[in-house]
């Protein structure tokens, strides 16, 4: 039976197909948007591929093993919404994603003294910040920019990001100097230990 006649065969006869599409190896699954490495749990995925991970080794990261999220694992973690003034077109906007710390929690990492984080984006721009002050500044992994999923290409499709106007320190800045340790196209975070 070709395919065609076995998906009418389907319908007529009533057979739910999601199911069947459902077992079917890597069926449902969504690329990986973000990898975790360094000091996390025991992770589920290997270490970089030199054929396989060609920006990774472009941009010289390592790892042995790494914990992977797809878009939906992030969008189903609880949401956090924040409301920052953005130096593109200096307007508020809606950013809404699960908060850093989550993510991390998810990966296995254990919030300790003196961890760091390096965020690396496509383009090779890899800000670091502590542990303590991604948590203390709330940062999001945002998947969402005013009601819409980010896209590759724009700011997207994850944005490690905060809401600079909520911190006197960063509010004074003017808002182009605001967002240094924001970055956007955010594909790996690297926990180091102290």
């Amino acid at each position: 039976m070709d395919k065609r006649s076995f998906l009418a065969a389907a319908a007529l006869g009533g057979v739910a197909l999601s199911p069947l599409v459902q077992a079917a190896p890597g069926a449902g699954r969504s690329p990986v948007l973000l990898t975790v490495s360094g000091a996390i749990g025991k992770g589920n995925r290997g270490p970089v591929d030199p054929v396989l991970d060609q920006m990774m080794v472009k941009q010289k990261v390592s790892f042995a093993k790494a914990h992977t999220f797809e878009f939906e694992e992030l969008a189903a973690m609880p949401r956090t919404t924040i409301k920052p003034t953005l130096e593109y077109d200096n307007k508020r906007h809606t950013l809404a994603g699960p908060l850093l710390a989550d993510v991390l929690r998810a990966a296995g990492v254990k919030a300790g003294d003196g961890l760091r984080l390096s965020m690396r984006a496509v383009d090779g721009y890899s800000p670091v910040i502590s542990l303590a002050d991604a948590q203390r500044l709330r940062f999001i992994v945002a998947t969402h920019l005013d009601g819409k999923p980010l896209s590759l290409g724009g700011l997207g499709p994850l944005w490690a990001v905060y809401e600079p106007d909520r911190f006197p320190e960063a509010a004074a800045k003017p808002v182009n100097e605001r967002f240094a340790l924001c970055p956007w196209g955010l594909y790996h975070l690297e926990v180091q230990p102290a």
